[in-house]
């Protein structure tokens, strides 16, 4: 992608400038962001992936009685009257169920793949919202269908309702306002809290991008450290041959904290460990994505391309796939890193890989991770 060129998308700025100038730091409102956007996914479609077992969604009342929330999947017979007011229903993880939706994700890949995460749509019926909130991570709220009046502001006080079931703000105070249309959109940054109301029956679809959490990412570092641990450290044992007699028999002995000090060093020793784990971790397919094998025999004559919900990175020594790192080097590493940026390889492209990476892409659609290229 082209940092330096100017996109509607962002209202005359380059990415570069966004990325300066608003990118966690302040909203950026887009007036017809994409001109004439007609949505891909209507309320027919999406109800009926709301239906999907599979398919991540919520249902969110404001009833006379308080909040009430739900969780899917729905069959159509159980939303409320669309004539109702003050309903509303999301449908998460779009782009890993249709091609458009995910084509639409791509034209933001101006921020790193390791961060861009999925694309939610909500349809609400006049009145319908989520009442007022934060999140902790990056959005973009593209206006779909209708009308939506969001109010915005940079709430010091965080605090949150007691005793309903979403994570509604205390006291919520708006310091801007605005109505998207269809094409209009809005980015917010993280913890800036936000209030959108359907003004009539609307769709809104927020492409959000994920933030790690240290207690998190550390949790599963760990892990794939542990998974490591006995061929990275070894099987030496602990040896105390100059261990004195105790009188305290409970007491652990100094020296057998030094030797897990010691280990521990010793299993961060190899300083490429971590990063093949992040790669690894940053592509880990999500909870409800599942493969197929592949129903005909790979072949690469055609060129690949990868499939909606495969995730692929790199860094400087290896390209990690759906969980798994590879160490690459050379030609290779230029064409597998091609395919990770273009999400497509030419058959041409594919023809001057080596036997092994030829071998990992064949494996790799066979798993239905690649497919071969459309026309």
């Amino acid at each position: 992608m082209n940092t330096e060129q100017p996109l509607a998308l962002l209202g005359g700025l380059t990415p570069s400038q966004f990325m300066k100038r608003h990118w966690q730091k302040k909203p950026l409102l887009v007036r017809n962001a994409i001109p004439n956007f007609v949505p891909c996914v209507g309320r027919t479609e999406l109800v009926a992936l709301a239906g999907q077992e599979g398919v991540e969604s919520r249902l969110i009342v404001d009833s006379p009685r308080g909040w009430k929330m739900k969780h899917g999947p729905f069959p159509k017979r159980s939303l409320p009257p669309f004539s109702q007011k003050k309903w509303t229903f999301l449908v998460q993880g779009v782009d890993l169920h249709h091609d458009g939706v995910h084509a639409l994700m791509q034209q933001f890949r101006f921020v790193p793949d390791a961060r861009l995460d999925d694309v939610m749509i909500s349809y609400a019926s006049d009145g319908g919202g989520v009442g007022p909130h934060f999140d902790s991570y990056d959005v973009f709220l593209l206006q779909a269908h209708g009308q939506r009046r969001w109010r915005i502001g940079r709430n010091k006080d965080l605090t949150l309702q007691s005793g309903v079931p979403l994570k509604i703000l205390q006291n919520f105070e708006a310091e801007e306002e605005f109505v998207l249309n269809p094409g209009d959109m809005l980015y917010l940054p993280p913890k800036y809290a936000h209030d959108g109301v359907a003004e009539g029956e609307c769709m809104t679809w927020s492409i959000g991008f994920r933030a790690p959490q240290e207690g998190e990412l550390a949790r599963e570092l760990l892990l794939g450290l542990a998974d490591e641990a006995f061929e990275g450290v070894g099987d030496a044992l602990y040896r105390d041959p100059k261990q004195a007699a105790v009188s305290s028999s409970a007491a652990i002995p100094p020296a057998l904290g030094d030797f897990a000090r010691q280990v521990l060093d010793k299993a961060l020793k190899n300083p490429h460990l971590l990063d093949s784990l992040l790669g690894e971790y940053l592509t880990e397919p999500k909870a409800n994505v599942w493969f197929d094998i592949a129903d005909k025999e790979p072949d690469l004559s055609e060129g690949v391309q990868l499939d909606r919900r495969t995730k692929m990175m790199y860094d400087d020594r290896h390209v990690f796939i759906n969980g798994e790192s590879f160490r690459v080097g050379g030609g290779d590493a230029r064409l597998l890193r091609q395919l990770a940026d273009n999400r497509s390889l030419s058959a041409s492209s594919c023809a001057k890989l080596s036997e092994s990476a030829s071998e990992a892409l064949l494996d790799w659609m066979a798993s239905t991770w690649l497919k071969p290229l459309e026309k």
